[in-house]
């Protein structure tokens, strides 16, 4: 069940907040199939040199983003746990960057390349919005 908290934020404005775990379960398995999808889009890539050396890159940087979600739910303080989500937004960050130069420098275009920017996209605003939730609650 999906609770919410009335919040008073510095600037004095209201707002909802929830406190719902399943979310957090969500993000980790998304995150996850995120990374399986990415892998499978790498696979196919072409097989040239420049090709494979951005696929190592977004193959690091990609899979880093769950990795570091998961990290986070073992984290033992709450400045550690925003730190892991902090570390996913940078790698989704890179991600998208990759992502991009593939499609603009090697000229791949594909909606299984649309879809992953999108996905990316959507994942870093939800760690974006969290970490600055985060921040909100106490300062880290």
């Amino acid at each position: 069940m999906d609770t919410h908290t009335r919040v008073v934020t510095k600037n004095g404005k209201t707002k909802m907040q929830s406190h719902n775990p399943e979310r957090k379960t969500e993000l980790r398995h998304r995150a996850y199939r995120y990374s399986i999808r990415l892998i499978g889009f790498l696979d196919n890539l072409p097989k040239d040199t420049s090709s494979q050396v951005i696929a190592k890159q977004l193959l690091r940087a990609g899979t880093s983003v769950g990795a570091n979600i998961v990290e986070a739910k073992g984290s033992g303080s709450k400045r550690d746990f925003a730190n892991y989500f902090t570390h996913a937004l940078k790698s989704a960050n890179e991600s998208l960057y990759w992502l991009g130069f593939l499609r603009d420098a090697k000229g791949i275009e594909s909606s299984e390349l649309e879809g992953l920017l999108r996905e990316t996209k959507e994942l870093a605003n939800i760690l974006g919005s969290s970490i600055l939730t985060m921040k909100g609650k106490r300062q880290l």
